[in-house]
């Protein structure tokens, strides 16, 4: 099973200002809970992806490491 590791997810939140303790309140979960989706320890849920994607306005293929753009398809 592939655990995908998420970088942009940690530079978004640190774009943010965010600490993981923080995040992890904001998403309602542990704070390993959110570390381990962060460094791909465990996979992130699509559900969940969408949330960060909306939370951050970015695209889920910039999430996802498919393209360098951070626009989100509703905003083009």
């Amino acid at each position: 099973m592939f655990m995908g590791y998420y970088p942009r997810l940690r530079d978004l939140r640190e774009d943010k200002d965010l600490s993981i303790r923080k995040l992890a309140e904001l998403l309602h979960m542990q704070r390993t809970t959110y570390h381990n989706y962060e460094t791909g320890k465990r996979e992130l849920p699509f559900e969940l992806a969408v949330t960060l994607a909306k939370f951050y306005n970015v695209s889920l293929d910039y999430i996802g490491g498919l393209t360098n753009d951070t626009t989100p398809p509703h905003k083009k």
